[in-house]
């Protein structure tokens, strides 16, 4: 899927808006932040509640959540090594446009590749990427189960299950590490939050 048979043929044109135009109208920087972490660490969960808080600061964002995309984008892409990286390209790249529109973009995938996670990583400046590792141990995930995917990859019934069947590399040096399984939402959004101020984003 990396081949463009049609390379010779296309090209690229400059925005007469530009991205930083869009941040001055909107008042703050974009970037990404990429929620990475099993199934059940609470991923969807804190980026809305992130996404809330910066909507309620009048701050324009977006959260992509992994089972979304793939009622639409991705609909048409498995749980199979290759599109789950397919899955995780698809996303960098739109989270690319978001960025270049002047919007923080929040994305709620497992991505449980590193390198998948880098080419994500790699395609937006080194500062517009902020990688938020959602850790939670598989125990509590698998007590929580809010889909019951756990149970059923337990029965068999979901093959290359990430946890189970399927590895979860950790972020070796992401910007936050989030335990969901010992910290509060409240607490967490705070820390995310100041973060961004920290960083002056928004």
């Amino acid at each position: 899927m990396s081949q463009k048979p049609f390379a010779d043929n296309i090209h690229w044109h400059d925005s007469v808006v530009t991205k930083q135009d869009r941040s001055q109208l909107n008042g703050h920087k974009s970037c990404v932040l990429w929620f990475t972490g099993l199934s059940g660490s609470g991923k969807s969960t804190l980026a809305n509640a992130v996404n809330q808080r910066l909507f309620e600061k009048k701050l324009s964002s977006y959260v992509l959540d992994g089972d979304n995309v793939r009622h639409g984008l991705n609909g048409d892409l498995g749980f199979s090594p290759e599109d789950r990286q397919e899955n995780i390209r698809r996303i960098g790249e739109v989270s690319k446009l978001f960025v270049d529109n002047g919007t923080i973009v929040l994305t709620a995938f497992v991505s449980p590749y590193r390198d998948d996670r880098m080419i994500a990583r790699k395609l937006v400046a080194k500062e517009e990427f902020i990688e938020v590792y959602v850790k939670c141990n598989l125990e509590e995930c698998e007590n929580r189960d809010p889909k019951g995917l756990y149970k059923k990859a337990r029965n068999g019934e979901i093959p290359e299950f990430t946890g189970i069947s399927a590895p979860y590399e950790e972020p070796e040096s992401p910007e936050l590490v989030i335990s969901s399984d010992e910290t509060s939402i409240d607490t967490s959004v705070e820390q995310i939050i100041t973060f961004l101020e920290k960083k002056q984003i928004i």
